[in-house]
């Protein structure tokens, strides 16, 4: 039996968390932590989330009982000060979060000197299936297929492109051998000209309640492959990250990903 603190326990993808802990009987909810000014302060998190009163409420960071493991998947902004956090209590941290700037990422590999930590783009299953998948075709097709990638998500996802169109970005340039930042390109307008051999580009789109959509296309003269995965609910991922909590437990400090938790690697 593991214990679990969930960060942004009252946001859509902690009530998914917390109906989708309900089905690991290897996991406990310890606490469930939100924002010093949320409303949700001191309410139930089980009633919250629909399924019923859990005896653990809605409270701050002050508040958390002791866990073995910190599930993340709140703002940037704040990941810095929860590493922190977690480093100071010793406890295993799953990492769901995106749009990490250079200095967030680097808080993310100093405190994986101490703690352990699981950071992917995507928790779930089909899409780290799909980054090799995708790795692996890069490698097969030569530059005459181009690469082009768009991910499509709801109206109120904050960063652009995606966490996992930039993994998946990154899994096609490793498989031609090639650095991602001297190929990308993220969108395009205007006289751009003609398409350049070797350019890996990503597109993002924003609508309505698409929970994620992306599809790696590789398109050459008469032919076209597409590669893609869609999410129909959040079910997915909030199962990838409890897995991953399950798999830290006993892990030495170091940085991993959903491959390694899969066996991927």
């Amino acid at each position: 039996m593991i214990s679990v603190c969930i960060l942004g326990a009252a946001g859509r993808m902690g009530h998914c968390l917390l109906r989708a802990a309900q089905g690991f009987e290897a996991v406990r909810i310890a606490s469930a932590i939100e924002r010093e000014d949320h409303p949700s302060l001191g309410q139930d998190a089980g009633a919250l989330a629909g399924i019923g009163s859990l005896g653990v409420p809605i409270g701050t960071f002050k508040d958390a009982a002791p866990s073995d493991a910190i599930i993340d998947f709140t703002f940037h902004a704040a990941v810095t000060a929860n590493l922190a956090r977690a480093v100071a209590t010793r406890q295993a941290y799953v990492l769901g979060t995106t749009g990490l700037t250079p200095d967030e990422r680097q808080a993310v590999a100093e405190a994986a000197r101490t703690i352990p930590i699981v950071w992917a783009p995507n928790m779930s299953l089909g899409v780290n299936i799909l980054l090799d998948l995708v790795r692996r075709a890069a490698a097969a097709l030569d530059t005459g297929y181009d690469i082009e990638i768009v991910e499509m998500h709801h109206r109120h996802k904050k960063d652009a492109p995606s966490g996992t169109a930039l993994g998946l970005a990154e899994a096609a340039a490793r498989g031609r051998g090639v650095s991602l930042d001297r190929v990308a390109v993220y969108g395009r307008e205007g006289m751009v000209g003609e398409r350049p051999c070797g350019e890996i580009a990503v597109h993002a789109l924003r609508g309505g309640d698409v929970v994620g959509d992306h599809t790696v296309i590789f398109a050459a003269d008469g032919e076209r492959i597409e590669l893609a995965h869609k999410a129909s609910n959040r079910e997915a991922f909030a199962k990838g990250a409890l897995t991953a909590a399950c798999w830290l437990q006993g892990r030495a400090p170091g940085l991993y990903n959903m491959r390694d938790v899969l066996g991927l690697e």
